[in-house]
């Protein structure tokens, strides 16, 4: 790897975990945006697994409930697997592109707005599992787990507690089930592995930094640049690669 990857990749992690340090969220998203500007998106993915385990592992040990959440969302989590499983069926290298466009300036639109969607509890039984395929596929395709999991989580109306941990427990699992995709397929191997375990180091360092900061700066206004940012990065997968 060469020396400019080598920082480029480092500042990406920086900055991907600075913005998690901040607002709670958006690593592997910021990172794969970010990585996706020199390389495929599932490649960007391998580098995001250790970092996005560990932070995420932490977010959701963090609450009190995690066993009720786990009863209560394992058919979602088993349905990301499944989708997850699914997602290299579809021969998606040709759009994958495409797809993460999509799925950035699709979530960059919905922080903006600021609209949430309403699921009925009747609905959930079945939406549910819909919304873990989808986010299953999403992540075998993109590097991506948090559309549309993140949005029909936040339909719940669950408290914040049980949100953030909620999310957490998700990701976890999109993670895992990312990491033995990509090495039943031969993507995630000793020397990504290496990789991702290095890029631990400044994402850890980003979120020191960006917890730092919290309290410094106003939160509304860093999640809307955040949210405008993977806009503008959706666009660019969308209309100029």
């Amino acid at each position: 790897m060469r020396c400019m990857d080598t920082f480029f990749i480092a500042l990406v992690f920086v900055l991907a975990g600075l913005v998690k340090g901040v607002t709670g969220m958006g690593l592997p998203t910021v990172a794969v945006a970010l990585l996706t500007l020199r390389m495929p998106p599932l490649e960007a993915a391998a580098l995001l697994i250790l970092p996005s385990a560990i932070t995420n592992v932490w977010q959701l040990s963090a609450g009190p409930a995690l066993y009720p959440l786990w009863r209560r969302f394992r058919l979602l989590l088993l349905a990301v697997c499944v989708g997850t499983a699914c997602a290299p069926l579809l021969g998606a290298a040709a759009w994958s592109g495409t797809v993460l466009g999509l799925a950035l300036a699709g979530y960059g639109v919905l922080g903006l707005t600021g609209w949430r969607m309403r699921v009925a509890p009747r609905a959930q039984r079945w939406a549910g599992p819909l919304a873990g395929a989808a986010t299953g596929v999403m992540a075998g395709v993109t590097g991506v787990f948090v559309m549309p999991v993140a949005p029909y989580l936040q339909a719940l109306d669950l408290d914040q507690d049980d949100l953030i941990q909620a999310m957490g427990l998700a990701f976890t699992v999109s993670t895992l089930a990312l990491a033995a995709m990509l090495t039943v397929g031969g993507a995630w191997h000793v020397a990504a592995a290496g990789a991702s375990l290095l890029a631990l180091i400044p994402a850890m360092a980003g979120m020191q930094l960006g917890q730092r900061l919290r309290g410094r700066m106003r939160p509304a206004v860093f999640r809307r640049c955040f949210f405008i940012a993977l806009l503008a990065l959706g666009a660019h997968q969308l209309f100029i690669k």
